[in-house]
Parts: structure tokens; C-alpha cells; sequence
């Protein structure tokens, strides 16, 4: 279940991240998981339609993941309000209810991947462990109302850093919170940093990446990275996510018989 937007890219991301999943599930021998999208808002099928559909297939258990990169307000308040009244429409259906893909180890990877793209775009080539050292990265996030989602964020910063050995890594959110992208390319600048690259922490494209895009190059970033989208490592959190849902599921049943 994603957030949604009025931005058809958005949707089309989420529909080629699903598809990405269920292809690496058929080659793990896992084939013909049932992925569907659903969003919060501004953007359609809404979760009732969808349990609709997976009711009418004959569907009796549903796994519900949030599609998102932190355990922010939607994840711990919105989508399991959606939930409850879910289960009520639809009470002959068991619905479990997984993790957000982040924070996961697995995302710095795709955030790199992503980050080499929109080097090799901007200047003929990916910011190499040649000149790690003298880049700096802004780890740029919608950001959040609540400080747990925030501070993960931050986290995934520092942790990217000592892996990496950037100059230096900086979260910063596009909403909600400071610093933002363009306050923390400009800062780390000022700090002397030879080049600064954003890297965009966002699942599709969409307001916020246009926003974060935008207002980092006006700073003076030197490239600015697309949202992770249809990632391999972003389909196989994914699957794991699932998984770990499944195996949550089975665990109920066995210590309840």
C-alpha cells in the first residue's frame, strides 16, 4: 500500500516496482504471487476496492505492506485506520499487516545505484571510491511530524557514511523538518566540500522529488539523484518484507492451536 499521488508517474512506479517483485519471487521458485498496488490517496484502486478484488478471486489471507521508506504517520496511524475499517467491511478475510520497507541495510545499496545514474548523467561518469572523499551527500527525505522517522533518516546518514567514506552525509527533508535539501548542500559547501551530490530518498516521483531536484541544483549540487522506484534491492525488501509477514502469520496460528 503506497501514499499515493495525483502525479501519474507515481503510480506507474509503483506499478513497475510490483511487477519487478513478483519476477525476482518466480526466480527464487516462488511464482505467482498476487501483488497488487493500493494507495492512501489521490490516486486509484483504494485498499476497499482492492480486497474487493482479492476476495472475488477467491483470496481468504491478504498481506498488506506499507510502501514506505519509514515508520512514519502513515504507517502507524493511517494505514492500520484503513485496516480496521478493512476488516470490518470484509470480515471474512485475515489480514496481516507488515513492515515499511525502511530503514533496511539493502537501501543504501539502491540509493547508490541511483546516485552513480545521476552521475554519469550530470558529468560523464559516477562519483568512484577515487573521490569519495571529497563528495559530500546530502540523504534527502520527505521527512516527517514524527522524530523516530526523522532520526532514522539521520541514521541511514551516518551509517552510509562510515560505509562508504563520503566526506560526508546529511540528512535533510523536504517537509516537516530542517534541514532542507538546499540548506544542506549550501552548508556543506560552505564547509568546503569540493562537490555535493543529493540523493534522493523517495520511493516514486512526484511533488517532492521535483521539489528536492529543483531547489538542490539551484543550490549548487552537482547532480541529484532520481527517486529509488523499481530498484532490485528496493523489489527484494520487498519480498522480504512479505516474508517476514508470512512467517509472523504462521507463527500466530501455530502458538494459538
Amino acid at each position: 500500500m503506497a501514499h499515493g499521488s495525483s502525479d501519474p508517474r507515481a503510480g506507474s512506479a509503483i506499478a513497475d516496482l510490483i511487477a519487478l517483485a513478483c519476477a525476482r519471487a518466480e526466480l527464487r521458485g516462488q511464482p505467482g504471487l498476487d501483488a497488487r498496488a493500493a494507495f492512501l490517496g489521490h490516486a486509484a484502486p483504494a485498499l476497499p476496492q482492492v480486497l474487493a478484488a482479492v476476495h472475488g478471486a477467491g483470496r481468504r489471507r491478504v498481506v498488506v505492506l506499507p510502501l514506505l521508506l519509514t515508520a512514519a504517520y502513515h504507517s502507524g496511524t493511517d494505514i492500520p485506520g484503513a485496516l480496521r475499517e478493512a476488516q470490518t467491511a470484509f470480515p471474512q478475510l485475515s489480514i496481516a499487516y507488515g513492515e515499511p520497507l525502511g530503514p533496511h541495510p539493502a537501501l543504501l545499496h539502491a540509493l547508490e545505484r541511483r546516485l552513480a545514474e545521476a552521475d554519469a548523467a550530470a558529468d560523464g561518469g559516477p562519483a568512484g571510491d577515487d573521490r569519495a572523499g571529497s563528495t559530500a551527500v546530502v540523504l534527502a527525505a520527505a521527512g516527517s511530524s514524527r522524530p523516530s522517522a526523522n532520526a532514522a533518516v539521520a541514521q541511514m546518514a551516518a551509517d552510509w557514511k562510515a560505509a562508504r567514506g563520503w566526506r560526508a552525509v546529511l540528512p535533510a527533508y523536504a517537509s516537516a523538518a530542517s534541514p532542507t535539501p538546499e540548506q544542506a548542500v549550501a552548508a556543506l559547501l560552505r564547509d568546503g566540500a569540493q562537490r555535493v551530490v543529493v540523493a534522493s530518498y523517495l520511493l516514486a516521483p512526484g511533488l517532492f522529488a521535483d521539489r528536492i531536484r529543483d531547489a538542490s541544483l539551484a543550490a549548487g549540487a552537482a547532480a541529484v539523484s532520481g527517486p529509488l522506484g523499481a530498484a532490485p534491492e528496493v523489489a527484494d525488501v520487498l519480498l522480504q518484507r512479505y516474508t517476514e509477514a508470512r512467517s509472523a502469520i504462521r507463527a500466530s496460528a501455530r502458538s494459538a492451536s
